[in-house]
């Protein structure tokens, strides 16, 4: 917290940019539930320090549980992505040796399918979203790992510019259009998709800018 000259605290740039981040978070993986038809998506970030996985957020089974949940940073196929970089779709989760079944049966829903792809930023991984049972509605002309592997680098560009180190476009403000490029880039979604992306467009965009850390310090 800081004080102002009227002697009132107000939250510091640096809770601020830790709201954003956990809000941005969130509605990535309400998009990615909602474009994929999904039971649950989630993001886990790479925890610097011991380079666990971290459940930063979730959207649907496990949801109301699994947030600051830590995992050993080569477990089960987030593991994997995390550690190759590299997008991978199981459509099966038994015949895949990445798989963890004793960490996803503590997390309480064992799934049969899961695509992951990793954040990336500046070569480094910063996390992994997941997305557990897709369903099998149209979504448009991409393919899966490839529109799950455009929310991903959104996401990994966005994280790294909520981080201490953010850069800004000199005016205060956060120069990415977050999901504005993936909204760009979804040919023939579907009606329910489209207004989903659009809705939390507009979110993000105010989380953005009430949450900027340079407004929380003027």
């Amino acid at each position: 917290m800081s004080v102002s000259e009227s002697g009132q605290s107000r939250p510091s740039a640096s809770n601020g940019r830790d709201l954003s981040q956990r809000r941005l978070l969130q509605s990535i993986v309400e998009v990615a539930r909602s474009v994929f038809g999904a039971v649950a998506a989630s993001v886990f970030l790479v925890d610097q320090d011991s380079g666990e996985l971290v459940f930063e957020a979730v959207c649907g089974a496990g949801e109301d549980h699994l947030v600051g949940s830590r995992f050993p940073g080569d477990t089960g196929i987030a593991g994997w992505v995390a550690s190759s970089g590299q997008p991978l779709l199981v459509d099966d989760v038994s015949q895949n040796p990445q798989f963890a079944p004793d960490a996803a049966k503590s997390t309480g829903y064992v799934p049969r399918s899961i695509m992951a792809a990793p954040l990336i930023s500046n070569g480094e991984c910063l996390g992994v979203l997941e997305v557990l049972d897709r369903g099998a509605r149209q979504r448009g002309e991409l393919g899966d790992v490839d529109l799950l592997g455009l929310l991903a680098a959104e996401l990994g560009m966005a994280v790294e510019l909520l981080s201490p180190t953010e850069k800004t476009n000199g005016s205060g403000q956060l120069d990415v259009p977050l999901l504005q490029r993936v909204a760009q880039r979804l040919p023939s979604a579907p009606e329910p998709v489209a207004n989903t992306v659009t809705s939390l467009l507009a979110m993000v965009d105010e989380l953005l800018s009430r949450d900027d850390p340079a407004a929380a310090s003027a």
